[in-house]
């Protein structure tokens, strides 16, 4: 086994948001806390390649950060308080909650409304996913620089405004759940964009405990229902080299059946409730996909109608593109050009690589070479800068490269 920064940093990913989220339940300090867990996951680099892993990683890690942290607490003593947070990392917590997970815990204190709501999102994905700031940023489609500048005046809210690291009463849930849902999913896309399966399971992990704690909550259903419908078709969306494979062109025989069969499940349930959301939109556009035996039995009319609905209560250009797609399906590739060029989605690269497509399909090959240059420039992985940069040598291919 070859002990590395590369093999450090997916343990980092894995486990990172979990030591964060045990320490700031001892210690109520973000910063202290991930400080903490990046020094022992330095310490971690240092000592692993000649000493070995150890057997539980992620216990290593979050002992040695607790270590860490009442160190650099006894160094700053100053006052009784702060020997009391030391003596507090040296006993078990007492758990106050009636949901047992740090972590669930950390979502809910990082989605304080007291922040704003891309602070919310962008802190837990930072802290919870183990993201660094830059791809927080990317996930954000901002600089780096303005993200770094969000992280901090996010930590510095939840500071001066004391927000209480704890999950909400049942009667605070509704209008605390939508960055909530919000944080699962980017941090399950994440994983998928990053190629990252820890962080797809830990989504998914995360969904199942929000939809044990609101059974009767039919966005938390849908965004379960989203996760594990995306979760099936995971295997089948990249070759060996890490590029794209195009929906059109997965195997299906290698969709994890069990998987979609609970997501159709989990949307039928929400059609019965009746109250339409956004998750529960994707998660029924992803069950139609998953229910083609095959991508020419695709129910597209359905799809545009769906999406038409997700568009009246989350009017987002990405949203508008990914109806685009479909919509070419049905009416041809000139009038869902003409519905692309009205978005404002120029720093998007699936936008400028379905722009590509349509161009393409349409025989105007100087354009769609000049998209997909600029769709490849944009692309966040290497894989996908190839992927499209062969897309600008076969005209169709990265026919519904979105829908991945």
């Amino acid at each position: 086994m070859i002990i590395d920064a590369a093999f450090v940093g997916r343990i980092f990913r894995a486990e990172s948001g979990r030591s964060i989220a045990a320490l700031i339940s001892a210690i109520g300090d973000i910063d202290l806390a991930e400080d903490a867990v990046q020094e022992a996951f330095a310490i971690a680099l240092r000592r692993w390649p000649a000493a070995g892993v150890p057997p539980n990683p992620g216990a290593w890690i979050t002992t040695t950060a607790r270590n860490h942290a009442i160190d650099r607490l006894r160094r700053q003593a100053r006052e009784r308080r702060l020997l009391g947070d030391a003596a507090l990392l040296t006993s078990p917590a007492k758990e106050a909650d009636h949901v047992f997970d740090d972590r669930l815990r950390l979502i809910f204190t990082c989605c304080h409304p007291a922040l704003p709501t891309e602070g919310q999102v962008a802190l837990t994905l930072r802290l919870l996913g183990g993201m660094s700031t830059a791809e927080v940023a990317r996930s954000f489609l901002v600089a780096e620089s303005a993200m770094a500048q969000r992280l901090v005046r996010a930590k510095r809210k939840i500071k001066a405004a004391r927000i209480p690291y704890r999950v909400p009463d049942e009667h605070e849930l509704p209008d605390r759940l939508p960055p909530v849902l919000s944080v699962v999913y980017l941090i399950y896309t994440s994983g998928v964009s990053g190629g990252d399966p820890s962080l797809c399971g830990e989504a998914i992990r995360l969904a199942r405990t929000l939809a044990t704690l609101m059974p009767d909550e039919p966005e938390v259903a849908g965004l379960l229902a989203l996760v594990l419908l995306s979760e099936s078709r995971r295997a089948t969306r990249t070759r060996p080299d890490g590029s794209p494979v195009l929906l059109a062109e997965q195997d299906r025989s290698r969709w994890d059946r069990a998987l979609i069969e609970e997501g159709h499940a989990l949307v039928r349930w929400c059609l019965r409730r009746d109250r339409p959301g956004t998750f529960q939109l994707q998660a029924a556009i992803q069950a139609v996909h998953t229910d083609a035996a095959t991508a020419e039995r695709t129910d597209w009319a359905q799809i545009v109608t769906l999406y038409d609905q997700l568009l009246t209560i989350a009017a987002t250009p990405v949203v508008a593109l990914n109806r685009a797609v479909a919509v070419a399906e049905i009416h041809g590739p000139a009038a869902a050009l003409v519905l692309v060029e009205d978005l404002d989605l120029d720093g998007y690269h699936l936008f400028h690589a379905t722009r590509a497509d349509l161009l393409s399909r349409l025989g105007r090959d100087r354009e769609a070479a000049t998209a997909y240059q600029r769709a490849a420039a944009l692309a966040p992985t290497p894989a996908e800068r190839e992927f499209l940069h062969r897309g600008g040598r076969t005209a169709r291919s990265c026919k519904h490269r979105q829908q991945r």
